[in-house]
């Protein structure tokens, strides 16, 4: 296997998570991935993830992509890059929602390693209900949509928040309500929101039902019908009342958004590409029957507004691509609309991903393969550059 290291591309079969929320068409219909047994397919995994790791082909062989990396990870990384990192930094994923993902928050860097180091002195199982921190590590993300995606992305302006449950009108809500008209800053949005999380029993019961009777009578509006909708899968779910008090849009094919860390947000429906820090650290606020701890969640939320007019990602153009700016290290995204022999230079290990039609790659010494939508290959930081050409759109996660 001598070779090996000197192969500049590598073809991947990739891992399918088959979670209750997924989509038992969408894959199929934008990539032509069989669907057995009729299963959703929520995620399609391309990376060197343990719970869902892609495996690369080698003389008819497969090889655990973790694996390939680390047998020299200066070699098929970059020096910079097993230095830094380790190992690959990024989880790159086809994700198709027919129902909403719970609400969550993703901690910082700092927090995710004081969480952790604090988690494991506890000796708290890493497969225990009540664990929040799986991993030392952030998890920041960027979602391209390819069908229309809608999501919830940050707190709205605190006065729209004291608008919308003004309007409802819920008694039991007036003490929470009055103090965030008295105090509308991020401490007032921090008392509110965990408060409102913190509801239980006929409280937590009578404050639902009001809501949905009011968005009963409401349904022509977009927001109720929406709250509606999330109903029929979280009823009793105090997580109900988060489209009024984040921001809720829908992604057109083609647009894209960046998910901070300490930001509130959600996944409710679409088709995406999604790209992130390789973490599985997660804090959940609701639309969940999993495990919720308010007070960690709280320590870990950015309790500030967030304009709408920054929730989309303005891509660079350049000749050949769309490079979409990240404010951090762990990964970059980028899309070829119809690449025709347009040279891309490797400075880090790639992994590129066919959308619409086939996708060719011919590396400077003249090895090619090709790849059918939906198929991706992983690009070691030693193949430098090479030409690509199709005619549809190719994706490309880096860092």
């Amino acid at each position: 296997m001598s070779d090996i290291k000197t192969k500049p591309f590598f073809l991947m079969s990739n891992t399918i998570q088959n979670y209750a929320w997924g989509s038992i068409d969408s894959f199929s219909q934008l990539f032509d991935i069989a669907t057995p047994q009729q299963q959703p397919q929520a995620e399609l995994w391309m990376g060197a993830h343990p719970n869902g790791c892609s495996q690369v082909d080698y003389q008819g062989q497969k090889i655990r992509l973790s694996d390939l990396i680390a047998s020299d990870p200066a070699h098929f990384l970059s020096a910079n890059t097993a230095q830094t990192f380790g190992e690959l930094p990024y989880l790159f994923k086809i994700l198709a929602a027919e129902q909403a993902l719970s609400i969550q928050v993703h901690p910082s860097k700092s927090e995710a390693e004081q969480g952790f180091a604090k988690e494991n002195a506890a000796q708290i199982p890493l497969t225990a209900a009540n664990r929040n921190y799986k991993d030392p590590n952030h998890k920041p993300e960027l979602v391209y949509a390819l069908t229309d995606y809608q999501a919830m992305n940050g707190f709205r302006p605190i006065n729209e928040i004291v608008e919308h449950f003004q309007r409802l009108a819920i008694e039991t809500l007036q003490p929470l309500l009055e103090h965030l008209q008295q105090q509308q800053t991020e401490v007032g949005l921090k008392s509110f929101f965990t408060e409102l999380l913190s509801f239980s029993g006929s409280e937590k019961k009578v404050a639902i039902e009001q809501l949905m009777a009011y968005a009963h009578r409401h349904q022509e509006q977009a927001l109720f019908q929406l709250i509606l909708t999330l109903a029929e899968t979280y009823p009793h779910d105090i997580g109900l009342f988060a489209p009024l008090i984040l921001n809720v849009l829908t992604l057109k094919p083609g647009q894209a958004m960046y998910l901070d860390a300490r930001t509130p947000h959600a996944y409710l429906k679409g088709t995406g590409l999604e790209i992130m820090a390789n973490s599985d650290n997660v804090l959940r606020a609701g639309l969940t029957p999993k495990h919720i701890d308010i007070t960690e969640l709280a320590k870990c939320t950015r309790f500030a507004e967030k304009p709408a007019s920054t929730l989309l990602l303005t891509p660079k153009i350049t000749d050949d691509a769309l490079l979409f700016p990240v404010p951090v290290t762990d990964f970059k995204f980028a899309i070829y609309p119809q690449p025709k022999q347009c040279r891309v230079n490797v400075s880090s290990a790639q992994i590129l991903l066919a959308i619409d039609h086939d996708a060719t790659l011919t590396a400077a010494d003249g090895q090619s393969v090709t790849i059918h939508k939906g198929e991706s290959v992983f690009i070691p930081a030693y193949t430098e550059h090479y030409q690509l050409s199709s005619l549809g759109r190719v994706a490309k996660a880096y860092n």
